[in-house]
């Protein structure tokens, strides 16, 4: 990595992200703090989502920089920056139980057997899913499915986490309560993170707000 001035956490700099003639980012700056959350809010179609792949390391830039605690991660592959992502439909490996899966990123880390099953519980619990670690993920209710993406983001304790828009696909009454759950177990961790969401409500749960 190449040693850059800047803050301590996610530097956004004047990145550009572009297909073709089509510029899908241009020039979006932002920052994110050790242990805040920012909401990027923005209609469909404003690149929220396009951002967020970039800074996950998923998108090539056509310009500018993302940068972590002052190191530009331009050489930076996806699985070595350390960043944890959660995206609309949660993504659960369909062959895995709700304690495999959580455990996935773990085994990805070297845990081994006997301590990923029991940080797999701890996580599971922590999401208000207690004693869930047997069941058939085709089971769950959404809330429940999107509550066992974030233990598994959270599980290998990325230094970051990505939202692209976790709640869209639930009712109005599992988003709020689930944003509020979301929120606290950041909280509660110290995790910082980067939320993209086209809603003002659930923007509204986080430490600052960004716009495209």
């Amino acid at each position: 990595m190449t040693a850059v001035e800047g803050p301590a956490g996610l530097l956004v700099d004047q990145v550009s992200v572009h297909y073709g003639t089509v510029a899908a980012v241009d020039g979006v700056s932002l920052e994110v703090a050790p242990g805040e959350v920012v909401a990027l809010l923005g209609p469909s179609g404003s690149g929220k989502s396009t951002l967020l792949r970039a800074v996950a390391g998923l998108e090539p830039l056509t310009g500018g920089r993302v940068c972590w605690d002052g190191q530009d991660l331009a050489q930076v592959p996806v699985h070595k920056r350390g960043f944890g992502l959660m995206f609309q439909d949660g993504q659960l490996f369909p062959h895995l139980n709700a304690g495999a899966n959580v455990a996935y990123g773990l085994r990805m880390a070297g845990v081994g057997r006997a301590a990923r099953a029991a940080q797999a519980a701890e996580w599971l619990e922590l999401v208000g899913l207690a004693g869930f670690e047997d069941r058939d993920v085709s089971t769950l209710s959404g809330g429940q499915a999107q509550r066992v993406a974030l233990a598994r983001a959270l599980a290998p304790r990325p230094r970051l986490m990505l939202l692209d828009e976790p709640l869209s696909s639930l009712d109005v009454a599992f988003r709020q309560e689930l944003g509020g759950a979301v929120r606290s177990i950041l909280a509660a961790t110290g995790t910082p993170a980067l939320w993209v969401t086209h809603d003002p409500a659930e923007a509204a749960a986080a430490d600052r707000l960004a716009s495209l």
